[in-house]
C-alpha cells in the first residue's frame, strides 16, 4: 500500500471536518443557516461594483435582497465578466478571481464563471461533508489513490474570448483550491498533464496506463456514466501495449506529452501486476481494481440507465449517483442516502410553478421548482435553469431530485419541455429495460417538421413499437396533439445509434467529453419560465 495517498487522504478529510460539522448542524435549521450565509456574503462583497450598484449595505434580510437585486440570467452578468477577463478587480465580487471556469453547456457560447476564494470555499463546504459521509460508508476508501475526472481539450476551444484570467481547470481538484487541491493531487492516480493530449485515442490509453498501474485504486469519480464505458472500451485495441507498459514501467505514448511533464509518468517495472492483468484480460474490467470502493457519476434523469448498468457490473462497489452540481455552484450533495440542499455553500431561492419565489425552508414535498442561486463568487440571484422536485427532507432541509432543464422545443407551437419529455421516456420502458441512450431531437423530412427518437442498440423494445407509443405519450401535451392532428408535425421516427453516440456527439458541440451532461431533449427555441 502506497503511504502517500493514505496520508494525503487523511489530511484532506481532517481539514474538512469543521465544514462537515457546520453542514450537519445546519440541516436542522436551514432558514437560519441561509440567512447567516446571505448576511455575511452581502457584507463581504458590499464594496464591489455590483454591491454598490444594488446597495448591499442597506439590505437587512431576504426580503430586502429580493427587492433590490433582480433575478438574472448569464446574459445579465456577461458584460461584467468581460471586464473581469480584461483584468478589472472587484467587479461582481470582492477579491481576486483565480479562474474564469467555462461551463459545460452543449449549446451556444460557453459561459465563463468567476472563481473567487469565496466560491472555492463554497465547493469545499459541500465536498467535505459528502466525502466524510462516503468514508463513513466505506472506511477503506482512504487506503489508496483516486481517479477524478480529467478531460482532453476541445478541438474547437477557440470560442472563448482572450482573457488575462485563466479560463480552465487542470482537473476537478482545482474546484477545491489552495492546499486542499494540493492534497487531493497527492492521491490522484492519473497525472493532470493528460488533459494536454488532444488525440482522443492517446488520451484514453494514457489514462488507462496510469490507472492499470494502480491495483490499489479506491475511487473513480466521473460525470457521464458513459465515460467509464468509453474508457474501458479503449483497452482492447491497446491491451498488449498497456500490459507491456505496466511490465516495463515505460510509457509507449510519452511523445504525446509535453517534455516537462513526462517524468510524472515514470513508474518502476511491475511484472507481477502485468501478469495479473494479462490473466484477467481486457474485457473483465471490474477485476482490474480489486480494492475499488466507490464509483461516483451522474445518476438521475437521462443518466439513470447508465448508472444502473454500473450498479449491476460492480456489485461489491458503492456506485453512488452524484448530487446536482454545476460550475456555478453545488445544489445538492449525496448525504445519508439522500440529496439534501447544500445549505452552507450558497444562498438559494426557488421559483415555483406559479412564478412565486420562496426560500429553502419553504419547499413542499412533491412540488417542483426552478433553482435560483447566489454563489458569492459573482452570481447574484442567478437562475440556474435546473428544475428540481422536493422529494422529502433531511432533518429540516429539503432533499431534491433533478427533473431536467427549463429547455423547451417548439417547432410548431407544441412546447415540449425537457421535464415532460424525461417523464414520458421514463414511462416508455419498464424496469431495467430502458436503453442507455434515449434522446428526442427535432427533424425535418419531406418538408414537414417532427421529432426522432435516438435509441441505443441495447433497447429491449422493438423499434417498430417505439414510435407509435412515444407519439401517443407525447400527445398528453395538448399542443403536441393539436399539431399532430393538423399534420404540422410528422409521426415520430426512431433511429438506432451506438451506445456512446450521444456522448461522442457532444464533441461537436464544444463540450469536453468528461464534462458532458446527459440530455433527453435537444431543443430548438428555448422558452423561459416567466419570472415575477
Amino acid at each position: 500500500m502506497n503511504p502517500g495517498p493514505v496520508l494525503a487522504n487523511a489530511a484532506w478529510l481532517a481539514s474538512g471536518l469543521p465544514a462537515a460539522i457546520r453542514f450537519q448542524n445546519a440541516l436542522a435549521e436551514p432558514e437560519a443557516a441561509q440567512n447567516k450565509w446571505l448576511r455575511d456574503t452581502l457584507v463581504r462583497h458590499g464594496h464591489s461594483e455590483f454591491g454598490r450598484e444594488h446597495e448591499f449595505s442597506g439590505i437587512r434580510g431576504a426580503a430586502d435582497y429580493a427587492r433590490k437585486v433582480p433575478l438574472s440570467r448569464y446574459e445579465d452578468f456577461a458584460p461584467y465578466v468581460a471586464r473581469i477577463a480584461s483584468g478589472e478587480r472587484d467587479v461582481l465580487a470582492r477579491g481576486p478571481v483565480s479562474h474564469l471556469a467555462p461551463t459545460s453547456g452543449s449549446s451556444g457560447p460557453r459561459k465563463l464563471i468567476p472563481f473567487t476564494p469565496g466560491l472555492t470555499a463554497a465547493f469545499n463546504a459541500a465536498v467535505s461533508p459528502w466525502m466524510l459521509d462516503l468514508v463513513r460508508q466505506r472506511p477503506r476508501l482512504t487506503g489508496g489513490p483516486a481517479y477524478w475526472s480529467i478531460s482532453p481539450p476541445l478541438a474547437d476551444a477557440d470560442d472563448l474570448q482572450p482573457s488575462r484570467v485563466p479560463t480552465d481547470f487542470a482537473d476537478d481538484a482545482d474546484y477545491l483550491g489552495g492546499p486542499r487541491a494540493w492534497l487531493v493531487r497527492q492521491a490522484l492516480a492519473v497525472p493532470s498533464s493528460v488533459r494536454l493530449v488532444a488525440d482522443t485515442d492517446t488520451f484514453w490509453r494514457l489514462t488507462l496506463l496510469a490507472l492499470l498501474r494502480r491495483r490499489d485504486l479506491r475511487l473513480i469519480s466521473v460525470w457521464h456514466p458513459s465515460f467509464v464505458e468509453l474508457l474501458v472500451g479503449a483497452a482492447g485495441p491497446a491491451w498488449k501495449d498497456l500490459i507491456d507498459g505496466v511490465r516495463s514501467g515505460e510509457n509507449p505514448w510519452s511523445d504525446a506529452l509535453p517534455l516537462s511533464s513526462r517524468t510524472s509518468w515514470q513508474s518502476p517495472p511491475e511484472p507481477q501486476r502485468a501478469a495479473e492483468l494479462a490473466r484477467i484480460g481486457a474485457n473483465d474490467w471490474p477485476a482490474w481494481w480489486p480494492e475499488l470502493q466507490v464509483l461516483s457519476c451522474w445518476g438521475e434523469q437521462a443518466a439513470e440507465p447508465g448508472w444502473k448498468a454500473l450498479v449491476r457490473q460492480l456489485p461489491r462497489v458503492l456506485v453512488q449517483a452524484k448530487g446536482l452540481l454545476a460550475t456555478e455552484g453545488v445544489v445538492t450533495i449525496p448525504f445519508a442516502s439522500d440529496r439534501p440542499l447544500a445549505v452552507t455553500s450558497h444562498y438559494f431561492e426557488f421559483l415555483d410553478e406559479r412564478g412565486d419565489v420562496c426560500g429553502a425552508h419553504q419547499l413542499e414535498r412533491g412540488r417542483r421548482y426552478e433553482v435560483i442561486v447566489t454563489n458569492g463568487g459573482g452570481l447574484w440571484r442567478y437562475r440556474l435553469g435546473d428544475i428540481v422536485e422536493c422529494v422529502g427532507h433531511v432533518a429540516a432541509t429539503p432533499s431534491l431530485r433533478f427533473m431536467g432543464r427549463d429547455r423547451v422545443s417548439d417547432l410548431r407551437g407544441e412546447k415540449l419541455s425537457e421535464v415532460f419529455v424525461a417523464e414520458v421516456l421514463r414511462d416508455l420502458w419498464t424496469g431495467d429495460e430502458r436503453p442507455s441512450v434515449a434522446t428526442l431531437r427535432p427533424r425535418h423530412a419531406n418538408g414537414t417538421a417532427g421529432y426522432e427518437l435516438l435509441v441505443s442498440e441495447d433497447s429491449r423494445t422493438r423499434v417498430t413499437d417505439l414510435g407509435p407509443r412515444l407519439d401517443a405519450a407525447l400527445s398528453a401535451n395538448p399542443h403536441y396533439a393539436h399539431a399532430r392532428r393538423l399534420g404540422q408535425l410528422s409521426p415520430i421516427a426512431v433511429v438506432t445509434v451506438n451506445g456512446d453516440a450521444s456522448l461522442q456527439s457532444l464533441r461537436t458541440q464544444r463540450v469536453r467529453i468528461g464534462d458532458a451532461k446527459p440530455r433527453v431533449l435537444l431543443e430548438t427555441t428555448p422558452t423561459l419560465t416567466k419570472a415575477p
